[in-house]
């Protein structure tokens, strides 16, 4: 901390100085026509000297960051980092004078400057840039992180030690960017990725739309909201949990294909694949069901993976993922079955429960009412620890969600008599596709019968009276758009952030999201 202070309290007098030498350390602008990785991959050897007297002549304008600074004599070499990389700058004494000259005694690493001059290439093969001129842009007053900034015996100050305390990084996710850079590849790969889930969709005649944050009402997903408060009108308010009933509401209006990237607010736990704010796309297709959103959710997956690899098979923490499609299609029932031997349509609730506890499986006492929860509690316990490769869960049961179609299959007059009975479990058109062990998102056909829209949020309601936490409320206003009439319609929700962790091998959700949750330091 001491060497801190010291290094800190430097700047400012070099800034102090800076400033009597009547130079502005932070102009207001700088004119840029170049950037590194165009001009080193653009650079071409001129054949004569008549040709390298011409290229004098043309002039560009980079900026960047100083990452490192030798001094020798009356030339100087720095290199700096803009936005595609990094350049060397060859500075000497008689092309930009001696005041402008002496003012890179006052520069340090991490100060940002703007240079002008022609391209050349050194005796050592490095593309670089002979300055006419420089400009100081703006004065670091903190310096970049390292265990030691050393000045040679040459004039170079070099960086020993990269940004490497990991709660640090995220904390500063700012200078993480400047001297780590593997991190700043990520998030392009990020960026990435978006484009090419929203090009899938658009070329698929999806419209992408906006939908509210604050909702009176949240719904479209089981979880705890974030509360908050409007004080112009005395309103309470939840920050969305999911935007589904909106998207819904939008086909209900006759937009038949919407899409909609979203940040979801979620009051839950916070792990490796958890943050309580994060980012999905939900879409939405009139007219199909949910063997179409598998197929597009797959061709999605796989041309993401394709934008940012180029291929579909990749390595994930040392295990090989392939993203090509189709993916493996299973009924959650048989996956139950192929895991423990257990026929969940065939035993009882009770033999469910005596399963569990002979095993050690632990589950809320709450769900043990409901047998289709007990089966989707069974599933995640015993069955998702296999999903490595991308794999479809098929047909859960209606207890999970009440937002979704039960299987075509059904008569309404088994429907009648399976509700009734305790033992019976009705499964829906409802798939999740799992990845390395992960649920990556959540897609159904969806319901559009307002009478049975209306029975199963009332018995939610009464599940939430009966102590769950996690239950959707009753939406009045989305049931009387169901009531005007919601075509056929399939809907898809995908997490954001964990495909972008296994598109860039990233170990945890904070180092896909630019500026993850963190406790504060005091």
């Amino acid at each position: 901390m001491h060497e801190t202070n010291e290094l800190v309290k430097r700047r400012l007098e070099e800034l102090e100085e800076i400033k009597k030498a009547g130079i502005n350390p932070y102009p207001h602008k700088f004119d840029v026509t170049s950037e590194s990785a165009d001009i080193i991959n653009n650079f071409t050897d001129p054949l004569t000297e008549e040709e390298k007297e011409e290229r004098k002549k043309v002039t560009v304008s980079v900026s960047g960051r100083i990452m490192a600074i030798r001094k020798m004599g009356k030339a100087t070499f720095c290199h700096i980092k803009d936005g595609k990389g990094k350049i060397q700058i060859y500075i000497k004494k008689d092309d930009v004078g001696e005041d402008k000259y002496n003012l890179l005694k006052l520069l340090d690493i991490g100060d940002i400057i703007g240079a002008t001059g022609y391209v050349f290439k050194t005796k050592t093969g490095e593309v670089s840039i002979h300055a006419n001129n420089f400009e100081l842009l703006t004065k670091s007053l903190q310096p970049l992180p390292v265990v030691k900034e050393e000045v040679t015996e040459s004039g170079e100050k070099i960086i020993h030690d990269a940004f490497a305390d990991v709660e640090l990084r995220y904390r500063q996710r700012y200078i993480d960017l400047i001297v780590n850079e593997n991190v700043k590849d990520t998030f392009i790969k990020r960026t990435k990725i978006i484009q090419s889930i929203k090009r899938t969709l658009e070329d698929k005649s999806f419209l992408e739309v906006e939908t509210p944050t604050l909702q009176t009402i949240y719904g479209g997903a089981n979880a705890k909201p974030f509360v908050t408060h409007l004080n112009a009108l005395d309103l309470p308010l939840y920050l969305r949990i999911s935007n589904e009933l909106f998207l819904k509401r939008l086909v209900v209006g006759g937009f038949n294909r919407v899409y909609e990237f979203v940040r979801d607010f979620r009051n839950e736990g916070i792990d490796r694949t958890h943050n309580p704010e994060f980012t999905q796309v939900e879409w939405y297709q009139a007219y199909g069901d949910y063997t179409d959103s598998m197929n597009l959710f797959e061709e999605v997956v796989e041309n993401a993976c394709l934008a940012v690899h180029g291929k579909t098979e990749i390595e994930y923490q040392g295990v090989m993922i392939n993203f090509a499609k189709p993916w493996r299609r299973l009924k959650m029932t048989d996956a139950i079955k192929d895991k423990t031997g257990l026929d969940v349509t065939s035993v009882s609730k009770q033999e469910i429960i005596d399963y569990m506890k002979q095993n050690g499986i632990e589950f809320d006492p709450k769900i043990s009412h409901s047998k289709g929860l007990l089966v989707a509690n069974l599933f995640e316990e015993t069955c998702e620890e296999d999903l490595v490769q991308p794999t479809f869960i098929l047909d859960h049961p209606i207890d999970t969600t009440p937002l979704c179609k039960p299987l075509r299959e059904y008569s309404m007059e088994q429907l009648e008599v399976m509700e009734k009975d305790p033992e019976q479990v009705i499964y829906t058109e409802r798939f999740e596709p799992y990845i390395n062990k992960w649920e990556l998102g959540n897609s159904y056909t969806e319901l559009n019968d307002p009478i049975l829209q209306r029975k199963l949020f009332e018995a939610q309601v009464e599940r939430g009276r009966g102590g769950e936490e996690e239950t959707h409320p009753l939406d009045e206003d989305f049931l009387k758009a169901i009531e005007v009439g919601m075509p056929p319609t399939t809907g898809v929700g995908l997490g954001v952030d964990r495909l972008v962790m296994l598109l860039t091998n990233s170990h945890t959700i904070r180092d896909v999201i630019f500026f993850p949750l963190m406790k504060p330091l005091h």
